[in-house]
């Protein structure tokens, strides 16, 4: 019996698929805005990026398989005998196909930055991949976020929401515009002071003096909600928005701002409505619709923020290194400082901010 003539063709390697999902994962580490609808929970929110994420991931067109040479045993050609010979056939590999192994990627590393409560709605902050430990640094940076705050006078709730559990319902004729602005500017001055106290700067010195001016200062440790601004957008009664830049808050404690706001106007409010409008660096512009939570779209908005993100936080840096520089000779590192409630029964709220981890 003839020895068959193996002819071996020697084409490159295909890329694997592990190197091709490493290729798919490179673009996804940085920091993005998403949009929040009110009525949607932030976990749900997450989880659903998170799905879309792997969709386009696993929806990308699988490598070639890998060539593997097999001798299969067929009748020699022109031979009137039965006889059998072995012949090198190149055939493909289907270890890696995706029925045989299931998707590539099953799960994704992404965290959530400043959380928004069921119904709050607007700007929310996520980081995939090594972008969660930006998130952490956001977080010590201490960076203000801006809120529309819809007010609505006359009543009280038992959770200071529109649609909470009727307590009282009083009388609003007697509110102006100018009685609400002397009031918001009470807030406002009550919390600056706070700020100051919870920095530890020594204001007797200039450098401290112009970074209080240009509003850059930041408190060192841990606080209650700080408001660095609020102002009267629209009076309407009963209704009435405000504008509220602050940090370390929570939306409850935005409501019962507002709650407490009517009780200085001797009257009572409610909050109907609270919508973020800017988280740090990241604004309404940034956010990406519901529609857009798409591989693409994501990979897009995390290049387009990274340069942002970098000068942010560099920024922040400088102020919290200058800040250490500036402290008072008293300053103790664990000074929880005075709260910045107003006198009587206004106040900013005591809660302590939490920091949001990567899941």
């Amino acid at each position: 019996m003839a020895l068959p003539v193996v002819r071996l063709c020697l084409d490159p390697a295909p890329p694997r698929a592990a190197d091709m999902g490493a290729a798919g994962v490179a673009r996804l580490h940085g920091l993005f805005a998403a949009y929040k609808p009110p009525g949607l929970h932030w976990k749900h929110l997450r989880d659903t990026v998170e799905l879309q994420l792997l969709k386009g991931l696993n929806a990308r067109k699988p490598p070639a398989p890998q060539q593997r040479v097999r001798f299969l045993l067929g009748p020699v050609e022109g031979s009137e005998e039965k006889e059998l010979t072995l012949t090198a056939t190149s055939v493909p590999s289907l270890t890696n196909h995706p029925l045989v192994r299931g998707p590539a990627f099953t799960s994704l590393k992404i965290g959530m930055g400043h959380r928004l409560d069921v119904q709050a709605s607007g700007v929310v902050v996520l980081g995939v991949g090594q972008g969660c430990s930006l998130l952490t640094d956001m977080y010590h940076a201490h960076l203000t976020k801006d809120y529309t705050v819809l007010g609505l006078l006359g009543k009280a709730t038992d959770d200071f929401r529109e649609d909470g559990r009727l307590v009282e319902r009083t009388t609003y004729d007697h509110v102006t515009r100018e009685k609400l602005d002397r009031i918001l500017a009470v807030i406002q001055g009550s919390h600056q002071k706070a700020l100051v106290t919870y920095s530890n700067l020594d204001l007797q010195t200039q450098e401290a003096y112009e970074m209080a001016v240009k509003g850059l200062i930041r408190p060192m440790n841990k606080s209650p909600m700080l408001v660095t601004g609020i102002r009267c957008l629209r009076f309407a009664p009963p209704e009435f928005l405000l504008e509220v830049q602050c940090m370390n808050e929570t939306q409850k404690q935005l409501r019962s701002l507002v709650h407490e706001i009517g009780l200085e106007l001797k009257t009572t409010a409610v909050c109907s409505h609270v919508r973020r409008t800017r988280d740090g660096c990241f604004t309404l512009d940034d956010a990406l619709l519901r529609t857009q939570w798409n591989l693409n779209s994501i990979q897009d908005a995390m290049q387009a923020a990274a340069p942002r993100v970098a000068a942010e936080l560099e920024k922040n840096l400088r102020l919290r290194l200058g800040t250490q520089q500036l402290q008072g000779p008293g300053w103790q590192g664990d000074n929880e400082g005075p709260s910045p409630a107003l006198e009587g029964r206004t106040a900013g709220g005591a809660a302590v901010g939490k920091g949001q981890s990567c899941s």
